[in-house]
């Protein structure tokens, strides 16, 4: 069963953040002398990403970084070694911003799709940075409009590659039920969970997350689908002794990104005799396939996966503009680059590709 991107949207929040303006931040946030105040610079400065939207309000960014103005906020460092605010206080704002953003991704899916809220059968949310219930899904059924009976899914704390996991379940339901039309919306608020104080291990996380929302219609290819892309097969890999490169786990202050410096040399080593295999089983080789949307995870894993691919690094550039217009969006961002690619009108056949806590690999191959 091939299952129809019918339409994509996107959404980010409307405070965009400089490279020199988050590196401002991050010297107040985080750096405990000089020395980690030019560091910082340079991470960011190497990071890829240009600019990056997050749900700060201008006046809280402007009072934490300048001191200018008045604000009374949780998100105000209260000196030295604070730890920033409590993961209640983080999950309140998730609760307050996410459904906004998600809801701008899905209205411009479905309009991009021309399709009617009331025709949605089933709900697919993704996101790895906020919980609650009643949640986004809830909130998204009663502002759309869309029928009390639709059936929901959420696909939780699966990381970077969530949305792909998203993908599988859609292509799933409307294999399942052919007249089905699938809504998936990923809505991540990383920046929600930036680590205040001085910690090796969590700076790069730092530089590279932020905000953003992403949603897609799909149906089963009805064969009149004309130039849309269509879903064929989804695919996923845990990679051998990779269980502490890559981490995402729960806190008092935020959720805790883990990321080894071992993670490009594990893509090096597994990607490409495993997604030989999975490309042959399905009748294609790495060299016929017309375009990559690879979830840019930093410069590195971009690298990591042209290298262990063999492909010239333009094959990578939707991943790399996404990634500096944006910064690294979690979930959503490989949508993000989807949009981009089918845009552009990409060549076919497309593999999408992300990675996530394991460490493991999800793909998607559209035709």
């Amino acid at each position: 069963m091939l299952a129809a991107l019918l339409g994509l949207g996107t959404a980010t929040p409307p405070l965009s953040l400089t490279r020199d303006e988050s590196i401002d931040a991050a010297r107040v946030l985080c750096a405990e002398n000089d020395d980690q105040a030019a560091m910082l610079g340079t991470l960011h400065r190497q990071s890829g990403v240009e600019a990056r939207q997050v749900v700060y309000t201008p006046e809280e960014f402007r009072y934490i970084v300048y001191g200018e103005g008045e604000c009374d906020s949780p998100f105000i460092p209260k000196g030295v070694g604070d730890r920033g605010p409590s993961t209640a206080e983080r999950m309140e704002r998730f609760e307050a911003e996410a459904l906004p953003i998600a809801l701008k991704a899905c209205r411009e899916a479905l309009e991009a799709a021309e399709a009617d809220p009331g025709s949605i059968t089933h709900l697919v949310t993704v996101s790895c940075t906020g919980l609650a219930a009643p949640g986004v899904d809830l909130g998204l059924m009663k502002a759309l409009g869309m029928s009390p009976s639709v059936e929901r899914t959420h696909v939780g704390f699966m990381g970077c590659h969530g949305a792909l996991n998203g993908l599988r379940v859609a292509r799933g339901l409307i294999a399942a039920e052919p007249g089905a039309r699938v809504l998936l919306c990923s809505i991540e608020l990383c920046s929600l969970h930036y680590s205040y104080g001085w910690n090796p291990k969590r700076m790069v996380g730092n530089v590279l997350f932020s905000d953003g929302s992403a949603a897609v219609v799909m149906e089963a290819d009805s064969g009149r689908s004309g130039d849309r892309w269509r879903l064929a097969a989804n695919g996923a890999r845990l990679f051998p002794d990779s269980e502490r490169a890559m981490a995402w786990l729960v806190r008092d202050h935020g959720f805790e990104m883990i990321l080894s410096t071992r993670v490009p040399g594990l893509i090096q080593r597994n990607l490409r005799p495993w997604l030989d295999e999975w490309l042959a089983g399905r009748g294609l080789s790495v060299g016929e396939i017309g375009s990559w949307a690879v979830h840019p995870g930093g410069p590195r894993v971009l690298s990591g996966v042209g290298e262990a691919l063999g492909v010239e690094p333009p094959a990578l550039d939707a991943a790399r503009t996404i990634l500096a217009r944006h910064g690294n969006m979690s979930s959503a961002t490989v949508l993000f680059i989807l949009n981009e690619l089918t845009r552009q009108q990409a060549p076919l056949p497309c593999v999408a590709m992300g990675f996530g806590p394991g460490l493991a690999a999800e793909v998607a191959l559209f035709v």
